[in-house]
């Protein structure tokens, strides 16, 4: 093989690479998440450093600074990649707050928390939620949620469950405490006991699918080869609710489920019951906006949401969806451009973007 052979395949394998975009963009949200190196001058970078880009055929990539030292390279002086880059310091500084903000009795004031992280309010406010996706109070209120669901599955008494998570009443818990549960505590603590979920089977061209409705929304979609188990699967979620099999015009709504199957480019414009932790559901509302035909990797949510780190905590997101289609979570791929796990089986997966890429 040539020199000049070599030098255009390794051109081109850099320019293939979707991490060589975010280096030409020196997007700051990808520092920590990868280095690159360039021959001709021996360093390494991270993404987001100044320098001229150099020629795609001099440029490697590095998970780790070790892995990139080991190959021979040394830190660039100017980004100074060997030391952490500003995004990582601030990520440290919020993590103390939010561990500050969980074990607080209650909720400290915006100048407390921008003390403690050593930064003004102002600033403070806005690195908080760019990290986070959320404002202080948003994540503080998210984390009470959280804390409540895990007292009540517990089994402590709702009263009781109420003050541990963190209200300091039952008014200004009850307040808001459908919007935090799906249902009533009552309700939640009976695994659904008194609440009606009306669902429907049918088939379509990936297998059996089961569609199910709360009064607040679509609350599954579930996909398989046996409607015995996906009904199985519903009971196990809401082992106490009422499950009333769907009449002529419930099957209405698994047929536009159905349709849109086969035809993703039509919508579907359908009310959701999407229950999840603060952090699930912001992952679901960021794949609900990757346009149909397209794909994203589980990096591209992450720094769609704010939190480049949270590569793994994405994919478990995405593992937790229960809306097949109404929430994409197949159009998210790995960064190689292969396929990942799929709740509802790679095969599937597989199918809905060929479909989705034929339109």
């Amino acid at each position: 093989m040539t020199s000049s052979k070599i030098q255009i395949d390794a051109a081109q394998k850099t320019l293939d690479d979707p991490r060589w975009k975010q280096v030409l963009a020196k997007d700051t949200k990808a520092d920590g998440q990868f280095f690159y190196s360039v021959k001709t001058t021996g360093v390494y970078c991270r993404p987001s450093c100044g320098t001229r880009p150099a020629r795609p055929e001099n440029v490697d990539f590095y998970l780790t600074i070790e892995a990139a030292e080991t190959a021979g390279f040394r830190a660039c002086k100017r980004c100074k990649s060997n030391q952490p880059s500003l995004l990582e310091v601030n990520a440290v500084k919020v993590a103390k707050v939010c561990r500050l903000i969980e074990t607080s009795e209650t909720m400290p004031k915006l100048a407390e928390l921008a003390r403690y992280a050593e930064l003004s309010a102002f600033h403070f406010h806005r690195i908080f939620k760019l990290i986070t996706g959320l404002t202080p109070k948003e994540y503080a209120s998210a984390h009470r949620s959280q804390a409540l669901r895990q007292s009540l599955d517990a089994k402590m008494k709702v009263t009781g469950a109420i003050y541990e998570a963190g209200y300091g009443s039952n008014s200004r818990f009850y307040a808001s405490s459908t919007k935090t549960l799906g249902m009533k505590p009552l309700e939640y603590i009976k695994g659904g006991a008194n609440t009606e979920i009306h669902f429907a089977l049918a088939e379509c061209l990936l297998g059996s699918i089961l569609v199910a409705t709360s009064d607040k929304g679509v609350c599954a979609i579930s996909i398989g080869h046996d409607p015995e188990a996906l009904l199985r699967e519903l009971q196990d979620r809401f082992p106490r609710s009422d499950l009333i099999g769907g009449d002529a015009a419930f099957e209405s709504l698994v047929a536009k489920v159905v349709g849109f199957i086969e035809a993703p480019k039509i919508g579907l414009e359908l009310p959701l019951d999407i229950q999840g932790t603060a952090f699930q559901q912001r992952v679901w509302q960021a794949l609900r906006e990757i346009p149909c035909g397209e794909t994203a990797t589980y990096s591209d949510i992450a720094n769609k949401i704010g939190m480049p780190k949270a590569v793994r905590a994405v994919a478990s997101a995405c593992a937790a969806n229960t809306l097949a289609v109404a929430i994409p979570c197949h159009r998210v791929i790995r960064q190689d451009g292969s396929l990942s796990g799929y709740r509802w089986g790679i095969e599937r997966k597989k199918a809905l973007l060929e479909i989705e890429a034929a339109l």
